[in-house]
């Protein structure tokens, strides 16, 4: 879950560059979102193919309900994400997104019939404070309503996009289950792109659009991965650390330095990730 929440700051961070209004970055064409999620969703849909074709796996896999709700929820939680990161500061866009755990632990208790120790909630909120007081520690990051509400939205859909991965966990191969997500998305966007002004690449842009495709691919695959081996309250909150990440590329990339109250988000949300790890590894030992 850590690689897969590193891969997930990168793809971000390009899609943020490709997405900037030549407001830093004039060298750089903008990009519609529906063109972005095709490129990621074609070089995904190719890797994966490959991979499936070479282990001779079943293309269509078994739990095919849950595997589509997996392409339909993921697409739909991708799309309006990669909008919130073109109309809201990554910070902001990527804080919202965070709220996807929220959903996919109480999801995975109604879905996927999972338990919940009512101590983990507590170590739950100490990362997600810190999330926020990240987030919050700039004051003339732009509130827009409409956009807060997509990226809920969005982090909606991302909960309901990871339970079905729990679902197919025990069903289909992790490449079948990750597969669907470009399977469903790579028509959608195709279509969608049709209606809005296409824009050609040149130069170092084929390669920032190839790489969002293969770092999703590591992410995504890291992520199915994960949520197979444990359960949604104990691999969710490994998320947040995604913010650590964000904070990361910026000091050691931009030269951006941590203010007092970002240094105190990233202290609580190693807190609350650590006690949640360290209570499962209380319960092994008992065991």
């Amino acid at each position: 879950m850590l690689l897969s929440s590193f891969s997930f700051a990168l793809v971000n961070l390009i899609v943020k560059v490709l997405s900037d209004q030549h407001q830093q970055y004039p060298l750089i064409q903008d990009y519609p979102v529906f063109e972005l999620v095709l490129f990621r969703c074609l070089v995904s849909l190719s890797i994966c193919i490959a991979i499936i074709k070479a282990r001779k796996i079943p293309f269509f896999g078994n739990n095919i309900p849950w595997l589509i709700t997996r392409g339909l929820a993921g697409s739909i939680g991708l799309s309006l994400f990669f909008f919130t990161l073109t109309n809201l500061p990554m910070a902001l866009a990527t804080i919202i997104q965070y709220l996807s755990p929220i959903f996919t632990i109480i999801f995975a208790i109604y879905i996927n019939k999972q338990k919940v120790n009512p101590i983990q909630w507590l170590f739950f909120s100490i990362a997600l404070i810190g999330v926020l007081i990240i987030g919050l520690k700039e004051d003339s990051l732009p509130f827009n309503p409409i956009w807060v509400m997509v990226g809920l939205i969005s982090a909606f859909f991302s909960g309901i996009a990871y339970n079905a991965i729990i679902k197919c966990s025990k069903t289909d191969h992790p490449i079948t289950v990750v597969m669907y997500f470009p399977l469903v998305a790579t028509p959608v966007a195709f279509t969608l792109t049709l209606f809005t002004e296409y824009v050609i690449p040149s130069g170092i842009e084929w390669l920032l659009l190839l790489l969002i495709g293969v770092l999703t691919q590591i992410a995504q695959v890291a992520m199915t991965r994960a949520f197979n081996a444990d359960v949604a309250s104990r691999v969710s909150p490994v998320k947040y650390v995604g913010a650590i990440y964000a904070l990361a590329i910026g000091y050691f990339i931009f030269d951006e330095t941590l203010s007092f109250f970002a240094t105190i988000g990233v202290i609580f949300i190693l807190i609350g990730v650590l006690l949640n790890t360290f209570l499962k590894d209380l319960k092994l030992r008992r065991i």
